[in-house]
């Protein structure tokens, strides 16, 4: 990626260094080596972010690799004032990190961001060397993993694996006191914005900062506050434009992606120790009863699983254009939002999403066995990735757990329903603004949304599933889709909206023989078919009158399997005007008329 994609976002300093590009690399299977000082062979070349598995790397392995080390030379100077940060955006899955042989960082999960300040381990001499140890079991299932396979060849819905480092590696300048972390909290109904700052390093007294915000060229806010010790949270009030219509211009919404951008200034007394860009958004999501709502008023949720992965760069995107692809064409096909599958996605892609209008669906990669320790790696990394993306406008939904997977015992087992009600209520209590569904698919207890997941493709069995006089008690008591209880004993529908969060799965590959190398839930023999059999789906989840949102499955092809509407590469295989208007066209749960959202309402 180039150098000039600032890797956070919401977070901007001017003065840094991208450490993408080449690094030696070399597997260690055998545990051979301890410390960077060991004789290791570098053995290969990398090309950093992409890892070791991916053709886009230059290495392109698929075996399995318990360990690899990385090492790169980069220009530093050590300046008398100030600090150096150096940042991974993330490394699967455990990491050790020596800056000129002194260990400055130890991580371990595979999905979420991890800094160390690397000041004093800079040498005199402007050449530094960065050497990093990655351990990643490839056939621990008590690790939260996601989609990567365990078996030698991906199988089923599984993909190849990702070791070691897969987003972006950089370095910045930051003053001896620095603004370490910031948190956005809109606050619809008292028109304001909520914002989190706290600032590390050697002084924490006497210290203020200026939080100033604009909407275009028009500034809404120029606030100082001071910080109490080295933190401040403060609820900052948006200058009134007074009237609806320009009340609603600020809204964030996927038709209109309204972002208010923010400049924030650190001082100890007047000297500025740090300035830092970012952005937020005003916008609420809630439930009321089985609507969501979005902004005070209800709001149709139309989603495509995304899975996240390219062909010759696997979990890591090709480039940043192509992360902005993505969300361009999703929003082309007539979505509104995306359910991201089993990964946390790189910031990059959520600021698309917020600049561009795009729903997303965080979901925890899963571990697939049960454990003491596998819940408490999860439990850790979770909590990361909620601290990570709690700012992001685009972000509306948490998902702790899919299918059960990791907990595979829900009904009969309490300490696996345990742990779904923890990752519930914990996901609830980092997060009071966003709905969570502790487990989505089936076998449902503690959520906000109910989350379906069926396969079946035949409209006429769908129709006598869900187009029914009591849809409730037909469901929840007589017809499981897919022979799953829909909520567990104890945890009865409690009119929560429901949402069809994963169907369709129709094969078609247009370049491929129907030799059974790919596969979906069903198949279509053509571009006309595909869309044929996507309009009368749709067309069901329309009838039903029940349904809050849908997911279909998926954005694109994903190496075995063929079922997504654009190939691996992003090429679309039905128009995509035509995709656009079939999904536009199903129309969910009957909707009030178009109104302007009103200040004060059921909103979180």
């Amino acid at each position: 990626m180039s150098q000039f994609e600032y890797p956070r976002p919401q977070l901007v300093r001017d003065h840094w260094q991208c450490l993408n590009g080449p690094w030696q690399f070399a597997f260690d299977e055998a545990l051979a080596y301890h410390l960077p000082t060991d004789p290791i062979a570098w053995t290969h070349t990398i090309e950093v972010p992409f890892c070791p598995e991916s053709a886009a790397s230059g290495i392109g392995d698929q075996g399995f690799h318990r360990s690899c080390w990385y090492r790169r030379e980069f220009d530093c100077v050590k300046e008398e004032q100030g600090r150096v940060l150096l940042h991974f955006g993330a490394v699967d899955y455990a990491a050790r990190v020596w800056v000129n042989g002194w260990l400055v960082a130890e991580h371990e999960g595979g999905h979420t961001p991890f800094s160390a300040d690397i000041t004093n381990a800079l040498g005199p001499r402007p050449q530094q060397v960065v050497v990093v140890q990655v351990l990643d079991d490839p056939q621990d299932l008590g690790k939260p993993r996601g989609k990567q396979d365990w078996l030698p060849e991906p199988h089923a819905i599984w993909y190849p694996r990702t070791t070691g480092i897969w987003q972006t590696v950089w370095i910045e300048r930051v003053a001896s006191t620095y603004i370490a972390s910031l948190r956005w909290t809109p606050i619809f109904e008292g028109f304001e914005i909520g914002c989190e700052i706290h600032a590390v390093g050697d002084i924490d007294t006497e210290l203020s900062v200026e939080v100033r915000i604009w909407h275009g060229d028009t500034q809404m806010a120029d606030d100082l506050y001071m910080l109490m010790g080295q933190e401040a949270n403060r609820k900052i009030a948006l200058a009134d434009p007074g009237i609806d219509d320009s009340r609603n211009e600020l809204l964030w919404s996927p038709e209109r992606p309204t972002l208010l951008e923010a400049e924030l200034t650190l001082r100890h007394r007047e000297r500025v120790l740090d300035t830092v860009r970012s952005y937020t958004a005003l916008r609420s999501t809630a439930i009321n009863r089985d609507r969501f709502m979005l902004n005070g008023r209800p709001y149709p949720m139309r989603l495509v699983l995304d899975q996240g992965y390219w062909p010759d760069s696997l979990m890591t995107a090709p480039s940043d254009a192509a992360l902005r692809r993505d969300v361009e064409l999703a929003k082309a096909m007539g979505f509104n939002g995306v359910r991201k599958h089993q990964k946390i996605e790189d910031p990059r892609y959520l600021y698309w999403a917020d600049r561009l209008g795009l729903l997303v669906w965080e979901e925890m990669p899963s571990a697939y066995r049960f454990s003491a320790r596998a819940i408490t790696r999860m439990v850790r990394e979770w909590t990361e990735a909620i601290e990570r993306d709690y700012s992001h406008p685009c972000v509306i939904v948490w998902v702790p757990f899919n299918e059960s997977w990791g907990v595979p015992n829900l009904t009969a087992m309490q300490a696996h329903r345990n742990a779904v009600e923890a990752l519930y209520h914990l996901t609830k209590t980092l997060d009071s603004t966003r709905p969570v569904i502790g487990n989505d698919g089936w076998e449902a207890s503690a959520t906000d949304i109910l989350g379906i997941h069926d396969y079946d493709n035949d409209p006429e069995r769908l129709g006598a599933r869900y187009e029914v006089t009591d849809p409730v008690r037909t469901l929840f008591e007589q017809r499981r889709p897919g022979g799953r209880i829909l909520t567990l004993d104890g945890f009865p529908h409690r009119g929560q909206p429901v949402v069809l969060t994963e169907f369709g799965g129709i094969a078609f590959d247009p370049e491929a023989a129907d030799d059974g190398a790919t596969w979906g839930y069903a198949r279509a023999r053509s571009s006309e078919e595909l869309l044929a059999h996507y309009r009368e789906l749709l067309a069901v989840v329309s009838r039903t009158q029940m349904f809050s949102g849908f997911c279909y499955t998926q954005f694109a092809d994903t190496f075995q399997e063929s079922n997504g509407l654009l190939t691996a590469t992003r090429e679309p295989k039905v128009p995509l005007d035509l995709l656009n208007a079939a999904t536009r066209n199903a129309v969910l749960l009957p909707q009030p008329p178009a109104a302007c959202p009103e200040r004060g309402g059921d909103s979180s």
